[in-house]
């Protein structure tokens, strides 16, 4: 060993280059802690405005503060996750699960929630709200003792008094001391008994996290990219002269190379470097233009046995719906950005690790619900991607147990990212929110070829000569499906019968399909499919006696 060199030493050198939380969430986990900047500041050695600065992204952390600071929001990170936002994380708005690490059982010695003490609020206190700046953000002033809990804060409210931000007063004392169980005489079925009050929670509800905030660079940045898109319709129409058809099918023609301009503009100042032409394991190359390569995409096509359009009495409704930018949604995803490496049995398989593995899954038995491998009659062994394999360690956990983990016999990985193309994804699904509102129809086709072909194209395509990463369209592709299984095991939780599950972007349910889905255009939103084939809209089913 070198000397000087000890494993602490590089330790502290990985957490000094780790990146920081955005100025938005730092924010953010301070107040949902119910911190102040003053602990913050004492605790990590720096003056109070200096929190302030970097809670506002006037300044970035440094040493010798930094490392305390981002040792800090890690902790608060783990107590106070942030909510899942369905358009921001598809998956985990879907499954909201780890794929990798089974929640733990709870401790048979744990305190349960309904011995904490509630905080007392008098009614004269209810109604009071934070004061707030023209931002959003919580406005501080001078400390002293929050009126409703009496723990000391620095946030007002807005007729100026001591208030805790977002309801995060601290637990005191009991307001109303335990009353014994009193007899209650049995109702009577003469007359309909009184509403019974919902009982209060005894724990401060988690308050929703605010939008993050990005950098004035990254919206000067994106805003850039937003009039490219804008520009190439608005020349491709002129250019047209007022033929919209042709105007479109010029926008299709250059969504190639206008997409590859745009991530290679938003990789600009990535923190991932990638190789365009990466050495590839065998059963990622096609034996020939003709023949696929290896790898299997878990494509679903699925109908469920008990249901038929062919049966005498067709007397169950079916709603079938469609999906809204399914592949959009699928960027999100986790590619491997090193070389990919072969390992043997689960060597390959971690929560930041992806590309392929050959696996041998273990039998679905639910007829009732699609399988998650998708239409495949063949049996034995099979190369998928690391989307599929987390779908299925997933529903093989306890949350879902709908069957057995799957056998990893191979793997070819690498350390991976679930970010690559995040900003790619946003900029798409803000220029497709904006033609929705605007009713532009140019501008919602060109985005949709884009995000469309970009994927489609990445492979070993004579279109997209940029890159070629077969792997990370297999994981892309896998991952739209893998969503799209997830609405399907999603809709049947919630009571719901899944009667069709096709493509990416088709889901037949019966019952009242909108106490489980948003409706909308969005892309985390579903709509009724349109039409004028038998699975549009609402149609009759039977069911079929076996």
């Amino acid at each position: 060993m070198s000397e000087g060199i000890s494993v602490e030493s590089l330790l502290e050198e990985a957490r000094l280059a780790k990146a920081m939380p955005p100025p938005a969430e730092r924010l953010r986990l301070r107040e949902a802690a119910g911190l102040t900047r003053d602990q913050v500041a004492r605790a990590v050695g720096v003056a109070r405005g200096t929190v302030q600065n970097w809670e506002r992204g006037a300044s970035e952390p440094t040493p010798p503060g930094r490392l305390e600071y981002l040792r800090l929001l890690e902790g608060l990170a783990q107590l106070h996750p942030a909510p899942v936002d369905p358009a921001d994380n598809p998956v985990a708005a879907l499954f909201n699960d780890q794929p990798y690490a089974p929640a733990p059982a709870p401790a048979a010695a744990e305190t349960p929630a309904a011995e904490t003490p509630a905080v007392a609020v008098p009614a004269a206190l209810t109604g009071l709200e934070t004061l707030r700046g023209e931002d959003g953000r919580a406005i501080e002033g001078d400390p002293g003792p929050c009126v409703r809990c009496g723990v000391e804060t620095t946030y007002q409210s807005t007729d100026g008094r001591p208030l805790h931000s977002g309801a995060m007063c601290q637990p005191t004392a009991p307001a109303v001391p335990p009353t014994p169980p009193t007899s209650t005489p049995p109702a009577s079925t003469s007359a309909p008994s009184a509403p019974v009050a919902a009982p209060v929670s005894p724990v401060p509800a988690r308050v929703p996290a605010r939008p993050q905030r990005r950098s004035r660079s990254a919206e000067r940045a994106e805003a850039d990219l937003m009039a490219l898109i804008r520009g190439a319709v608005e020349e491709e129409a002129e250019r047209a002269g007022g033929d919209e058809d042709a105007a479109l099918a010029a926008l299709v023609k250059r969504a190639i190379p206008d997409v590859m301009h745009l991530f290679n503009e938003t990789r600009a100042t990535a923190r991932y470097e990638y190789t365009a032409y990466p050495a590839l394991p065998d059963v990622l190359h096609k034996p020939s233009k003709q023949e696929p390569d290896q790898i299997w995409e878990a494509r679903p096509a699925y109908t469920n046995p008990a249901y038929s359009m062919r049966a005498a009495q067709k007397d169950v409704k079916v709603t079938a719906l469609d999906v809204n930018a399914a592949y959009l949604s699928a960027l999100k995803v986790w590619l491997p950005i090193g070389k990919l490496e072969h390992t043997t049995g689960m060597d390959g398989v971690g929560p930041k690790r992806s590309g392929v593995h050959l696996i041998t899954p273990a039998p679905w038995t639910h007829p009732h619900l699609p399988d998650p491998l998708g239409d495949r009659d063949t049996p034995g062994a099979l190369w998928i991607t690391d989307a599929t394999l987390r779908l299925l360690l997933r529903l093989s956990g306890p949350k879902w147990a709908l069957t057995e983990a799957p056998t990893v016999h191979e793997s070819w990985t690498s350390g991976a990212t679930e970010n690559f193309l995040d900003a790619l994804r946003k900029l798409l699904v803000a220029a497709r929110a904006e033609a929705i509102a605007a009713g532009d129809r140019l501008t919602l086709e060109y985005v949709k070829s884009m995000y469309s072909k970009f994927v489609s194209t990445m492979g070993e395509s004579v279109h997209n000569r940029e890159m070629v990463r077969p792997d990370w369209m297999h994981l892309i592709h896998s991952q739209a499906f893998a969503l799209h299984c997830g609405r399907a095991y999603k809709a049947h939780q919630a009571g719901l019968d899944v009667v069709a599950l096709k493509h990416t972007d088709e889901l037949h349910v019966t019952g009242d399909w909108r106490q489980v889905f948003t409706e909308g255009r969005g892309v985390s939103e579903m709509k009724i499919k349109t039409g004028d084939g038998k699975a549009s809209g609402e149609y009759l089913v039977g069911k079929v006696t076996r």
